[in-house]
């Protein structure tokens, strides 16, 4: 008679199907479906992670360039600026300050011109 371990292989299961929780269908109760959507789901996540990097930057960009030609120069101006004038300020930041504070983002453009 052969020696299987179910202790281990249930355990390995449910951590399956803990994972499938609230999918549709029988992807979330049959373990060999729920597998499969689960493989691609961490997979997804994982590409997921890197897309929302490229995202954010994107929207930051848009609305530094918002802020920008409110004052008459482009996004690409204001970049180049900021790099000669040795000004360390990223761009989540200047996104921040041309959305939440004109005032200081104005300050910053003026240095610059």
């Amino acid at each position: 008679m052969r020696s299987v371990n179910h202790v281990a292989s249930k355990r390995r299961r449910k951590k399956i199907l803990e994972l499938a929780k609230g999918y549709y269908g029988r992807k979330k109760n049959v373990f060999t479906v729920a597998k499969n959507q689960v493989e691609k789901s961490l997979g997804y996540a994982y590409v997921g992670r890197k897309i929302k990097k490229r995202d954010f930057r994107s929207l930051w960009i848009s609305r530094i360039n918002a802020g920008a030609r409110l004052h008459g120069i482009s996004y690409s101006r204001l970049i180049h600026l900021m790099n000669v004038g040795n000004v360390k300020l990223n761009r989540k930041v200047m996104a921040d300050l041309a959305m939440n504070h004109p005032e200081a983002f104005t300050s910053v453009i003026n240095k610059l011109k």
